[in-house]
């Protein structure tokens, strides 16, 4: 029997994958289940729009995450931090610290857990910082770290 998977099934396949199984399986476990649907001309239609669909949203947020690149590539941020002796910091310069001086230089939304810091920031300084926008996106920016 011919199906289309609604989910990830361990060795079968992935998600909105067809795939041809035995009539017993599919009707008796993956069918009841909701794991599956009949891969029917109507079934299989829906398919065909759900992947267009993705297909136009995925490049949608890769476009948007390309021009976001354009506008942070070689920007350079200063965050300010309260600081002891010998220019340590009195805690560590966090990814939202980021987050809000990209917004006040370049008044762009980045979310926080796209930022890739190799070390955590305890002293000031100058440093290099990724910012992964999509997967297949990476920009780096500076962060200068100065006492307040």
């Amino acid at each position: 029997m011919k199906i289309i998977l609604r989910q990830d099934v361990l060795d079968l396949g992935a998600r909105g994958a067809v795939v041809n199984v035995a009539d017993g399986y599919a009707r008796n476990y993956l069918l009841p289940r909701g794991l599956a649907v009949p891969a029917s001309e109507s079934n299989l239609k829906q398919r065909e729009q759900r992947i267009t669909v993705q297909k136009t949203k995925t490049e949608k947020l890769e476009d948007t995450a390309q021009s976001l690149a354009r506008r942070l590539d070689g920007l350079s941020i200063t965050v300010r931090a309260r600081t002891g002796e010998a220019g340590r910091l009195f805690g560590s310069v966090t990814a939202q610290d980021i987050v809000q001086g990209i917004e006040a230089v370049a008044g762009a939304r980045v979310d926080r857990r796209k930022i890739e810091m190799p070390e955590t920031i305890k002293a000031t300084g100058t440093y290099r910082v990724q910012l992964r926008l999509h997967p297949k996106i990476t920009v780096s920016i500076e962060v200068r770290v100065v006492a307040a």
